[in-house]
């Protein structure tokens, strides 16, 4: 039997959906091994977001809360997680590939000696044994992972596994939270820039609307813009716009940057460098613009415009706002 912690670090209250899809990899990992899962949630106020963390599924919901949490340092996190996973007899700890994810989860393996899978897209089961999948060389390949530890620690995109539909009611337990170690009263956290906008955001938006250096200047992105308000999308980018300093780094899609799979997304601009697709090659519909017909975004691409994007984006703008009235 495997029982599996998924743990989520939950700010403002704000229970995303790659919690769902955390919850839809335990649960395909508990039925091959037998067992179940729970989810620990890390958070200065947990107020807001238990009710709908009770809706994923688990067999248990902990949750560790004090008015430090909220910050994600991964010497405060680390120990709390190790406390409720060493408690609970769990075989599996997972959580979503994000940036605090990508900091916590190592430090975890760490300290407790275990073996771990990153940005994990699939999984198999045979002979007692998890073997997961991961993208190697830009996307372009995907590794066999195998641990021999004990405990495995994993983090997955959440965008390779569909989210769960919120269901039931799980009960919820407090974790009692230690003192802080000596390392984290080493460390002195300074703040954290929040990028704020009304837009979906850019990691689940089910529209993205992109562009890349083929926008020439900072100015040109309230093209996109206009056009992503009208479809009630999110805004992208690729590293080569952000590099070019068109665009906070907090909308750059690809390797480097957030992992994406819409719906729909439209790249404007965009070459389609490797870094780039590894982003946003999962989305169900992509359609590119761009005037280059050479361009390797053409080859991933469902619907394909040659032309000049700043020509072509108002015209569709226009007509998308014709058919909404």
């Amino acid at each position: 039997m495997s029982n599996i912690l998924i743990v989520i670090h939950v700010t403002d209250n704000e229970v995303k959906k790659s919690v769902f899809s955390a919850a839809a990899f335990a649960k395909q990992a508990a039925a091959f091994a037998g067992g179940s899962y729970s989810l620990l949630a890390i958070g200065s106020d947990l107020s807001g977001a238990t009710a709908k963390l009770a809706t994923a599924g688990a067999a248990k919901v902990y949750t560790a809360q004090a008015p430090d949490l909220g910050n994600a340092l991964a010497e405060r996190l680390a120990p709390i997680i190790e406390q409720v996973l060493l408690a609970g007899s769990f075989k599996m700890v997972v959580s979503p590939a994000s940036s605090v994810a990508k900091d916590v989860m190592p430090r975890l393996a760490a300290r407790i000696g275990a073996g771990m899978a990153s940005e994990v897209v699939g999984l198999s089961f045979d002979a007692g044994r998890f073997t997961y999948l991961r993208p190697m060389y830009a996307g372009n390949v995907n590794g066999a992972v195998q641990i021999d530890t004990p405990i495995e620690v994993v983090t997955i995109r959440p965008t390779e596994f569909e989210a769960l539909a919120p269901s039931g009611t799980s009960p919820v337990e407090t974790v009692a939270v230690p003192a802080p170690e000596p390392v984290a009263a080493k460390i002195e956290y300074l703040g954290f820039e929040k990028a704020v906008s009304t837009r979906p955001d850019l990691a689940e938006a089910a529209i993205v609307v992109s562009g890349g250096r083929g926008m020439k200047a900072k100015e040109n992105f309230v093209i996109l813009e206009e056009l992503a308000d009208l479809l009630g999308a999110a805004v992208g980018a690729s590293r080569a716009a952000v590099d070019s300093g068109f665009i906070h780094n907090d909308f750059q899609v690809g390797q480097t940057g957030k992992i994406v799979a819409p719906n729909l997304y439209i790249a404007c601009g965009i070459s389609g460098a490797l870094q780039h697709v590894a982003g946003m090659k999962s989305s169900r519909v992509v359609v590119a613009i761009n005037k280059d017909e050479e361009a390797p975004i053409f080859q991933i691409a469902d619907y394909g415009l040659v032309a000049d994007l700043f020509k072509a984006v108002p015209e569709l703008t226009a007509a998308v706002r014709a058919l909404k009235g």
